[in-house]
């Protein structure tokens, strides 16, 4: 099948869906909770998400899609073309700052990601890559990303991993905050992964995100040089919920072995 005109058809509906999102901001939300109170979703992600499972469907039949609100197709595996989709990924910004909000989507064959998207909304930047075809920034080839240490870094981290908890060991939390030159929490997975491949942070960690959280953004950040793992340095599952780090080349490897130490693989 012609990659090309793959990328450019997902290019397409990314900006259409995009435009309807931005349409939706001005009427009101219908806003659930999932698993948990802070876990929300809105019509508006229901709605992002069949209207690419409507469309894909219809032109690519053979494909399957991977959605975070469950209305794809049921994945135990990845064999063929499946699309691996958050249609909005930061719903609690969408809905609270009406910003700092991205459709992530990434394109697998057979296991291995051949495309991969971020898509900004409100700033209206699309990070696209492909499988030994580069990452680029609005049609810009991004350059391969520089070695870093961990003193003049700049990690994306949330707060709550570096305070006692059953999953990290937060000591050597609390010593790589006060090594590294400094922490931000943006609270989209999908855009720290595109702020690390933009060279915006030189890492970015999460204890647990689901497949479509970084499907995308992993076809990227290969693109640049980025390293990407789980916390127990493997190599990530994409059926289901994992840890999940980001970084520079060198600093990776140095995070890892001197500062995050599991007590458990908390999605395991």
């Amino acid at each position: 099948m012609d990659i090309y005109k793959i990328d450019t058809y997902a290019k397409s509906l990314i900006k259409e869906a995009a435009h309807n999102i931005k349409a939706s901001l001005t009427s009101e939300l219908i806003i659930e909770s999932k698993s948990e109170a802070n876990d929300l979703v809105t019509n508006i992600d229901k709605e992002t998400e069949q209207f690419f499972i409507e469309h894909i469907k219809a032109d690519f039949p053979e494909h399957r899609i991977f959605g975070e609100e469950g209305f794809g197709d049921d994945i135990k595996d990845l064999a063929g073309y499946v699309w691996l989709l958050d249609p909005i990924d930061g719903t609690t910004n969408f809905i609270h700052q009406k910003h700092n909000f991205a459709i992530s989507l990434g394109i697998y064959k057979d296991g291995v990601g051949i495309l991969g998207y971020i898509y900004n909304v409100m700033e209206d930047t699309l990070l696209s890559g492909s499988l030994n075809g580069g990452a680029y920034l609005n049609d810009q080839r991004l350059p391969m990303l520089l070695p870093t240490t961990v003193e003049e870094a700049v990690v994306g981290i949330n707060a709550r991993w570096v305070v006692p908890n059953r999953h990290v060991h937060h000591e050597g939390m609390v010593n790589l905050l006060k090594t590294v030159r400094g922490t931000r929490s943006l609270g989209s997975a999908a855009i720290e992964i595109s702020y690390v491949v933009t060279g915006r942070l030189d890492a970015y960690m999460s204890m647990r995100l689901s497949p479509w959280d970084v499907a995308g953004g992993m076809v990227l950040a290969k693109e640049v040089g980025a390293v990407v793992t789980n916390l127990a340095f493997e190599h990530l599952d994409l059926l289901g919920a994992d840890s999940f780090i980001v970084s520079k080349p060198g600093l990776h490897d140095q995070l890892l072995s001197e500062y995050i130490k599991l007590k458990q693989n908390p999605a395991r």
